[in-house]
């Protein structure tokens, strides 16, 4: 049974939360999506994930239209659809391992089997600051045309799924993995 506009911006404002409740965001970082025809719903910029109900979610276009207060991530979304059929979701995190492990600059393999599983290779892209707005939406959207997560280096992970739960699953899945691979490089020997 496919779900219906009511229950995936319900289920995209549930898995919102999930990753503030779970430590891969805090109360205002982050963004979620999902496409629904042409329509993309997506968090509000600098929404309060404790706080967000379905009615603040803001419409916009694949064709590049965006409604007022949308994410100021909104263009790397709506690029990200575009050059990804099988995307239905996007979800942006912090996941502090993730981040943390991938400052180098270097592209993350997992230690981990499920990490192995899931993810050989985590693509890490490195954009400056001053052309984050710029650059991150071909930049990310590359990456995620042939990786289900990639990850901005000292800014966050970005995922997609062909459901809101898949994407949201990723990312929480590169963060376990990373969590592990530090743990791992961390021990005694």
């Amino acid at each position: 049974m496919k779900a219906n506009l009511a229950q995936l911006k319900s289920d995209l404002v549930q898995h919102y939360r999930w990753l503030r409740q779970y430590g891969c965001n805090d109360s205002h970082s982050g963004n979620a999506s999902f496409r629904w025809h042409d329509e993309i719903w997506i968090t509000p910029t600098g929404c309060c994930a404790d706080t967000l109900q379905t009615d603040d979610l803001v419409i916009c276009n694949v064709d590049g239209t965006m409604g007022d207060g949308a994410s100021l991530d909104t263009p790397l979304h709506i690029e990200v659809y575009r050059h990804n059929a099988k995307a239905q979701a996007v979800f942006h995190s912090h996941g502090p391992h993730a981040i943390a492990l991938t400052l180098n600059g270097n592209d993350f393999v997992p230690v981990d089997f499920e990490g192995q599983y899931y993810f050989p290779t985590v693509p890490v892209v490195t954009i400056p600051y001053d052309r984050y707005i710029e650059l991150s939406p071909s930049s990310v959207a590359d990456k995620l045309a042939g990786h289900k997560v990639t990850i901005v280096r000292g800014h966050g992970v970005y995922s997609y799924g062909e459901t809101i739960n898949l994407a949201y699953k990723w990312s929480c899945s590169v963060e376990l993995s990373a969590k592990i691979a530090l743990l791992n490089f961390n021990r005694a020997p």
